[in-house]
């Protein structure tokens, strides 16, 4: 089938469906009730969720979500580190520091050496998982250029770690080009829509390849029909009405799992912060309160209960762990968002996409989420073992996903405390893995004691 064309976003069904939207307590309860089974919701429920401000009803939405975040993930949550290795850009998009004619960033692409540098730096903190992202356009030997620079992280090793998945973020491809990236070994390919809204699209697209809203939406399928079985999408909340983009949200949903049996593996959920040379950033159309920020959240839990929600440094380090309660499984940490920002970190202001809102390190974001209880986990064994796409569906919603994840969660965390992390982490870590395991029973404690015991032995990378 030729992906190129969207037929799948229908706006004129989203008005109706939000016109028919009122925020009744007793169909309320009804729609939570139904999301604590755990079978995901409608474009009519998500539109009544999205009604909500009674405070009453807000608190009974945040704790569905906590308790379908719970039942599915445990207290889980996986780190990775976003590795910027080019901000060339071609396209013209008013919110973003990279867009071409913005002179008030320095212009760089990385070379295969300096590649491999940010990540040695990134291995010496712990990290065992990479967003790799690039502006829209590349230097002058073109796609290559991503292919060589996913062989040069995977290649990077040292005596403790190395990078075991790394995440594409890149411009649209076609299928072909989609064949040659899975043949690269990458995990999850990753593309935000930004805007699900036509009209709105293209005011804020106006320069580039990206003014084609078609070509960009339909990206995810090509990247589907090409064999790559995780791809994560994304809205870039403050462009347009948030219940509008959720809503769209679910139709493109909805369009994947149609056509291929499984939606999108992760939903990140970033909003418009400032950026340098943008005065659209700094003044969002739509700005997203914190509040409806938190109901989003909630919201994508309850609507796609087995998708990871992800969160960035783009948010402060209170929400962020707000939301953790709220439905999200995946944060990034120690965040640079300029290529060369892991080595020459005064670089920052200068060549950066966005303004971050989280600045700790790696180790203090480790501390901070395990003093809360929560399990940094630097797991990639199912991407590893094959348990990507539906094949991961299949093992997660009857909760069989627990007892490879929980156990995996613990070890990778162990590793982490035992190789890279500071005292006081350590301390912290060592009393929530013990504590977490004396909770735990049957396989998944059986599992986790083996693999803590390898750990402890000093053998790195198990899994189960």
């Amino acid at each position: 089938m030729n992906y190129e064309t969207c037929d799948f976003i229908d706006e004129q069904q989203i008005g109706q469906t939000l016109a028919a939207a009122a925020s009744d307590a007793g169909r309320v309860r009804e729609v939570l009730a139904k999301a604590s089974e755990m079978k995901g919701l409608d474009a009519g429920e998500v539109a009544l969720l999205t009604c909500l401000e009674d405070g009453e009803l807000l608190h009974e939405l945040f704790e569905t979500a906590n308790q379908v975040k719970n039942t599915i993930y445990g207290k889980r949550l996986v780190l990775f580190a976003p590795l910027y290795i080019s901000n060339l850009c071609a396209n013209e998009c008013l919110y973003c520091a990279f867009r071409a004619t913005n002179k008030a960033i320095i212009r760089r692409s990385l070379t295969q050496e300096e590649i491999a540098r940010e990540v040695e730096i990134l291995i010496s903190q712990g990290h065992k998982r990479i967003l790799m992202v690039a502006g829209e356009s590349y230097p002058r030997e073109g796609f290559p250029y991503v292919l060589k620079s996913v062989r040069t992280i995977y290649d990077v090793k040292s005596e403790h770690g190395e990078i075991r998945r790394v995440n594409v973020n890149v411009a649209p491809l076609s299928v072909d080009e989609f064949r040659q990236l899975k043949a690269e070994k990458i995990g999850t390919y990753q593309i935000f829509q930004e805007t699900y809204h036509r009209d709105t699209y293209s005011k804020v697209h106006v320069g580039g390849k990206k003014r084609n809203y078609d070509w960009r939406v339909t990206a995810p399928h090509r990247a589907m029909q090409a064999g790559i079985d995780d791809v994560g999408i994304g809205i870039l909340f403050g462009l347009y009405d948030y219940r509008f983009e959720l809503l769209a949200m679910l139709q493109h949903i909805r369009a994947l799992e149609r056509d291929f049996g499984v939606g999108p593996h992760t939903i990140s959920v970033p909003r418009l912060e400032p950026a340098t040379g943008s005065d659209l950033a700094s003044h969002p159309p739509f700005a997203v309160s914190d509040n409806d920020f938190r109901k989003i959240v909630a919201i994508l839990r309850l609507a796609v209960p087995y998708t990871g929600i992800i969160m960035s440094t783009r948010e402060t380090a209170r929400m962020r762990s707000e939301t953790f309660a709220l439905g999200v499984s995946q944060i990034s940490a120690g965040s640079r968002t300029n290529p060369g920002g892991y080595t020459h970190e005064e670089e920052e202001t200068d060549a950066s996409q966005f303004s971050l809102g989280d600045h700790r390190p790696l180790d203090e974001v480790i501390r901070d989420v395990a003093a809360m209880g929560y399990i940094p986990s630097f797991c990639t064994a199912c991407y590893r073992l094959g348990r990507t796409g539906r094949d991961f569906m299949d093992l997660a919603k009857p909760g069989d996903i627990k007892l490879h994840c929980d156990p995996n969660a613990l070890s990778t965390f162990r590793e982490y405390l035992r190789n890279f992390a500071s005292e006081e982490t350590r301390q912290i870590g060592d009393r929530l893995i013990a504590d977490t395991i004396s909770q735990m029973s049957g396989i998944a404690r059986q599992r986790a004691e083996k693999l803590i015991k390898q750990v402890d032995a000093g053998k790195d990378d198990v899994y189960c």
